[in-house]
């Protein structure tokens, strides 16, 4: 089986060690349209460079950027930094929503939501033919909107036609994860291809095997952001969760953003969230875990072999 990467097609044995949910640029498509002086893409490109190739002197050999649009989707810049650094990077097709979509997209069909993801993926994305690897869409605290449904059907139906699968942005501490898997059971989505995100944003194990039950996987990849959860309640559950027998549907990873509009100047993103980096997982918190019980083998299959089973399913 292939997988689409910016840079061309992968098999899925030549993937290796990958971080399944990191960011080389978000920002607000609006503001960087209508005010580009408040934006310096040399420096955002420098930032990506040294973060990605951070990571790949510390073994990663994929990258998986879920940056669709709302979120400022950049696939010529994914493309420069790959070939740049050599990191295998995989780009996603969807959008990123809490709660309203643009009016071309509000007033016409979820077929023709669809349609435009499909594109992505078999066509190219922004006029290239860099083709879209998965599917992206979100749900946050807002819940799910008519305009945040519109997009979870439309995520479905692509999937449904292209095969490729799904991750998603959840808000665990309002359940969205569990809507979300409703609306794709509904749809007829293969739930194997399923990965619902930020589920490591809770330690609340009762909510994350109930999401876990529908046979989805799950994204333990909020490493560094600890104004929501710490590092060590992040790896407490991370533990629980592999004890149990939950190695083979668990991914870590950081959701880290190279630059972001959150943080300007870039520093200031150290200041604000000090252990939040793209090399945190890899230096401090892998090495954590296995000091805590977790087996070589299971980091292993976080991060190597799920994303396999992710495509294969």
């Amino acid at each position: 089986m292939k997988v689409n990467s910016v840079a061309g097609e992968l098999n899925l044995d030549d993937l290796g060690y990958t971080l399944i949910h990191e960011h080389l640029r978000t920002r607000s498509e609006a503001v960087a349209v209508q005010f580009p002086h408040l934006y310096n893409e040399q420096e955002e490109f420098e930032l990506a460079i040294q973060q990605v190739a951070a990571v790949k002197r510390l073994g990663v050999k994929t990258i998986f950027d879920p940056t669709v649009m709302g979120l400022d989707r950049d696939v010529r810049l994914m493309e420069r930094v790959s070939r740049e650094t050599g990191v295998q990077i995989v780009a996603a097709t969807g959008v990123y929503t809490f709660n309203f979509l643009p009016t071309r997209f509000a007033v016409n069909s979820i077929d023709f939501l669809a349609e435009q993801f499909v594109s992505d993926i078999e066509v190219g994305i922004q006029n290239t033919d860099i083709k879209a690897g998965f599917l992206k869409c979100a749900t946050d605290a807002q819940g799910v909107t008519p305009d945040v449904e519109k997009v979870l059907r439309a995520v479905a139906r692509a999937h449904l036609q292209t095969g490729l699968p799904i991750m998603t942005h959840s808000h665990p501490a309002t359940e969205t994860g569990l809507r979300q898997v409703e609306i794709f059971k509904e749809e007829g989505v293969n739930l194997e291809k399923v990965l619902i995100g930020h589920c490591g944003d809770t330690d609340n194990i009762e909510y994350i095997e109930r999401v876990l039950d529908y046979g989805v996987f799950i994204g333990m990849d909020r490493y560094g952001i600890t104004r929501i959860l710490s590092t060590e309640r992040r790896n407490e559950t991370v533990k629980k969760l592999a004890d149990k027998g939950y190695a083979n549907r668990m991914f870590l990873s950081q959701d880290y953003c190279c630059t972001t509009d959150m943080y300007k100047p870039n520093h200031l993103k150290m200041k604000a969230q000090p252990n939040w980096s793209i090399t945190f997982l890899l230096e401090k918190v892998i090495p954590a875990l296995m000091e805590q019980g977790v087996t070589k083998e299971q980091i292993q299959q976080m991060m190597i072999e799920n994303v396999k089973t992710w495509f294969k399913n």
